[in-house]
């Protein structure tokens, strides 16, 4: 286990744990938002393939409707 930080709060995380997994697992709509990590955003189609580490930062905002 490791600690990241998402959207300034800090979270414990698996070992080995991909960003889709990580977004999946903690009730995120992947398709109504838009991450950044470690200041650089990540693309949806990158979401699988990338592993979380240590220390990463991550911020997550969600697209709300409205009007």
């Amino acid at each position: 286990m490791f600690t990241v930080r998402v959207n300034g709060n800090s979270i414990e995380v698996r070992n080995g744990t991909a960003l889709k997994e990580f977004l999946i697992s903690s009730n995120y709509d992947i398709s109504r938002i838009a991450v950044e990590l470690n200041g650089e955003i990540i693309p949806k189609k990158d979401y699988d393939g990338v592993i979380l580490k240590d220390s990463d930062s991550l911020e997550i905002v969600s697209f709300v409707g409205g009007g």
